[in-house]
């Protein structure tokens, strides 16, 4: 925490919560600092072009404007009792001035602004006895408050009607938010009313009745719980209650990233998209463990902590609020968790956890890694999931990382599962034809068929078994793709540990290097191993 906010007061950024960057005590809010690039700030925002190669990635130009860096510098105030309010004052009043309303790269996304706000109300209520914060600073930030989120009101349709995500949820949230902590605002009652609407039929429409979420994507749930947490702990302290299906998709959701969560290191697997967002970063646990924000909505919802003690985002999230909403505590499940709804498989043991996708689509489709197996051991993700990297780098890179050559499924050809469309669209989403899972005294099986590259072929069936032994870190994996005549089908499976062994005598093995992503914009390497074969393709994998 000390040397965090002694980084940030020097002028670094920590970027995607990983990695650390120089940008001087006076930086620009503008400049992409990998490709340098900077946005015109007073281009008006309809008229930014965030795709293409010379701008490079926008999120790098977002991350420093989202503000999640105030909490860095907050708690360490808090912990060290120490006062930088003028820093931060500073940071805000900055900001302001050299981004003009509804002009440049900063306002081109609403989630953005919604975060900016909800960050910056963060750090302003823990100033705001500082003599930094005068009444004509205040009149000013609260000025720029207003603007920004009836920018956020006049826009939020694309939210809800196109984008649908937790874009949707943000904005919804932050919108009756801001009615109902400052009704001295015009338009306090609108937003109030309206927002509290909308973000409840969000978060009805997007959580599924088994807990899993509209993005098919591990950290997106996170930022979906942190939400969650947000919105109830302040209508808790003000009175407010939401509708109670509201608080049940909470609990749906919070168990469904419990039950997918490795016990040893509080990781999940790097499933779905991976843009490094911890929106509202409350400890110093690393990003990829989702302990801290799991506890902290557990124990709004429960009143109990989840991992035995409390952490530090459950003493920020819940100060001066007395839970009482008495829902079921979790109990983590051991043995089989199926998530039938939405296609999630789980094999819990001592030892092990076995993650599988064979899952229907609601919405567009995002992830083209149909019966993707994830394997942990003792804490180690010895079967990976390749992530993300960027959103806009090169096409090669956002082939791999976007398509089924990074996960540990079949291809044929050269062939994705999908065909890719525009921005994150794939189009022709895989039927899944019978998905199920089973145990025996001695193993547990999981049964997956389903109907994919259809824009190959029509017709073309993969079905996987796979078989995980009760007795040893041992799994058969079996697969068979009918329909593919004329194509070569490949087993494809990724791995930066050292202590697992693949074993198939009948197919022809390709080992080689590769990348994957565990933190949004770093490259890390690991091995790909490839079997090929026209006929049935069955691995054994050993942990050694």
């Amino acid at each position: 925490m000390l040397l965090k906010a002694e980084r940030i007061l020097s002028g670094q950024l920590r970027y995607f919560s990983a990695e650390w960057r120089d940008l001087g005590k006076d930086w620009s809010w503008h400049l992409n600092y990998t490709t340098g690039f900077e946005y015109d700030r007073l281009q008006h925002w309809t008229c930014i072009n965030e795709l293409n190669l010379q701008s490079g990635d926008i999120k790098y130009v977002w991350e420093a404007s989202r503000f999640c860096f105030l909490y860095d510098i907050v708690r360490y105030d808090y912990h060290y009792n120490e006062d930088h309010s003028e820093f931060v004052i500073g940071k805000i009043l900055d900001w302001i001035e050299k981004n003009p309303l509804n002009c440049g790269p900063n306002y081109k996304c609403s989630q953005e602004i919604s975060l900016r706000v909800l960050n910056w109300l963060f750090a302003l209520n823990f100033y705001k006895n500082s003599d930094t914060l005068t009444d004509e600073r205040w009149n000013v930030i609260i000025r720029s408050i207003y603007w920004q989120i009836r920018h956020v009101y006049s826009n939020i349709n694309f939210s809800r009607y196109v984008v649908r995500n937790n874009h949707a949820i943000t904005e919804t949230m932050t919108v009756y938010l801001m009615g109902l902590m400052f009704p001295i605002l015009s338009d306090s009652k609108k937003w109030r009313k309206k927002g509290k609407r909308w973000f409840e039929q969000e978060i009805d429409y997007q959580i599924a009745e088994d807990g899993s979420f509209i993005q098919n994507s591990m950290n997106y749930h996170r930022v979906l719980i942190q939400l969650l947490t947000i919105a109830i702990a302040i209508s808790e302290k003000n009175g407010d209650k939401f509708k109670v299906k509201t608080y049940e998709k909470a609990h749906k959701a919070l168990n469904f990233l419990y039950q997918c969560q490795d016990e040893v290191s509080g990781w999940l697997p790097n499933y779905g998209f991976n843009d490094g967002a911890l929106f509202f970063p409350l400890s110093d646990y690393d990003y990829r463990n989702y302990q801290p924000q799991l506890d902290a909505l557990h124990y709004l919802l429960v009143g109990k902590t989840l991992y035995g003690s409390l952490m530090e985002d459950s003493y920020w999230v819940t100060a001066s609020i007395r839970p009482t909403l008495n829902m079921q505590a979790l109990v983590r499940n051991n043995g089989i968790t199926a998530f039938e709804t939405s296609g999630y498989y789980v094999i819990r043991e001592d030892l092990t956890l076995s993650f599988i996708r064979c899952g229907r689509w609601k919405g567009k489709g995002d992830c083209t890694d149909e019966l993707h197996l994830d394997v942990w051991y003792k804490g180690e993700n010895v079967l990976i999931d390749g992530g993300s990297f960027r959103y806009n780098t090169t096409p090669k890179l956002i082939r791999y990382f976007g398509g089924t050559e990074s996960h540990n499924t079949v291809m044929i050809g050269a062939n994705d599962q999908m065909e890719r469309g525009p921005r994150f669209i794939w189009m022709y989403p895989p039927t899944i034809n019978s998905a199920k899972i089973s145990e025996s005294p001695s193993q547990y099986i999981f049964e997956g068929e389903i109907e994919a590259f259809k824009h190959v072929r029509k017709g073309i069936r993969h079905k996987r078994t796979i078989t995980k032994d009760k007795k040893h870190a041992v799994w058969f994996v079996e697969d068979v793709v009918y329909n593919a005549e004329g194509y070569t089908v490949s087993q494809l499976w990724h791995t930066a540990s050292n202590h697992i062994a693949f074993e198939n005598e009948e197919a022809n093995k390709v080992s080689k290097g590769t990348v994957y992503s565990s933190y949004y914009g770093i490259l890390e390497p690991c091995k790909q191993i490839e079997f090929s074969s026209n006929k049935m393709i069955k691995t054994k994998i050993t942990i050694q």
